[in-house]
């Protein structure tokens, strides 16, 4: 695959930072975008050069000309887009890269694995934020063994930011942190610790002027047996205001981890302590303070292409996050019934 084509499916707030991130691989060319808002379209292709310019999806694909598809939508309509991936070429399918939520609930998301599965290409769910760079940073560390096994971690994320005025759509839903932030913050608690056996989850509503739950609190059991709390706030008022880090605390056999506020690791082990700063760069189209969420698009976007080259199964492939996506739903389900849900279930 010398040179690799791409559409985009999606020209909102967000698939900006996906359209520049593509201009910034090597090797890859956005050749088809599509949107069913003309304005977005017409913005996102003057702005980024792309001439072919779709409002419906269908035809795009039936046109074709590309490698693989990223979409970049609301969750409801993601089945019948990587179904439509899945039928492209007379169903040769085209490979995948599929904003989160993956899917509206567990169901869809198998069907549309399976749909992918089917055709032998690649389906990776854009869950980017274990790919920021210095949550990056923590993961390699803990997995060299720098604090020996760990046993407890916290995975916190807790801001007073404005997230409704740039995605007002988001204070519709009845469902709103767990299933738009916490689904993150549960993905890096599983690249850090493992899979979960049991998962325990209170919610609560701060804000009078949205429909869903704007706090949560988690308590995760993992398979390899450490403990993790996951813990996520957009009513938490403080400063210095901390969007969009994300905060960890680790304790192991050998010692602990931190990453704190500023980007700053520290591990204390064997008696010492060492500092790193982790900031991640500020790339020449982000702006502060998103530049870590920027980059980390950058960096999972590299990652697809990579393993398409390589012909090798994405760290969040499709497949993958179904076991975050099962978390997000044991969370609600525990939350609503006030238990401690087994993985399980679901």
């Amino acid at each position: 695959m010398s040179r690799i084509r791409g559409a985009l499916i999606g020209c909102g707030f967000f698939a900006r930072n996906q359209l520049h991130a593509w201009e910034g691989i090597e090797g890859v060319e956005i050749v088809a975008i599509c949107d069913r808002d003309e304005t977005r379209l017409s913005e996102a292709g003057e702005a980024f050069g792309i001439a072919r310019r779709y409002t419906d999806a269908e035809r795009m694909f039936e046109e074709g000309g590309f490698d693989f598809v990223d979409i970049a939508t609301t969750v409801p309509s993601h089945r019948p887009l990587v179904e439509m991936a899945a039928r492209a070429g007379g169903g040769a399918g085209v490979h995948v890269i599929c904003q989160k939520p993956f899917a509206e609930n567990m169901e869809d998301a198998r069907a549309m694995v399976a749909a992918i599965d089917a055709t032998g290409k690649t389906l990776m769910v854009h869950e980017n934020f274990r790919w920021q760079s210095a949550v990056r940073a923590a993961i390699e560390t803990l997995r060299g063994g720098a604090i020996g096994t760990p046993f407890f971690g916290r995975v916190s994320f807790r801001s007073g930011y404005d997230v409704f005025s740039g995605q007002p759509y988001l204070a519709e839903g009845a469902r709103f942190i767990i299933e738009d932030l916490g689904i993150h913050i549960l993905d890096i608690s599983r690249a850090l610790f493992g899979d979960v056996a049991r998962i325990s989850a209170t919610t609560t509503r701060i804000n009078p002027a949205i429909r869903g739950e704007d706090v949560a609190t988690m308590l995760l059991a993992h398979e390899s047996g450490v403990t993790s709390v996951v813990d996520c706030s957009y009513a938490t008022r403080r400063t210095p205001e901390t969007f969009p880090e994300t905060l960890l605390e680790i304790d192991g056999t050998g010692g602990t981890l931190r990453l704190d506020a500023g980007y700053r690791l520290t591990i204390q082990a064997r008696g010492g302590e060492e500092r790193r700063d982790v900031a991640p760069p500020v790339l020449p189209w982000a702006e502060r303070p998103w530049h870590n969420i920027q980059e980390s698009v950058a960096l999972i976007q590299q990652h697809f292409i990579t393993c398409l080259r390589e012909g090798r199964a994405p760290e969040t492939s499709g497949a993958d996050n179904l076991r975050t996506l099962a978390l997000v739903e044991a969370a609600y389900l525990s939350a609503a019934e006030g238990r401690t849900v087994a993985l399980a279930e679901l």
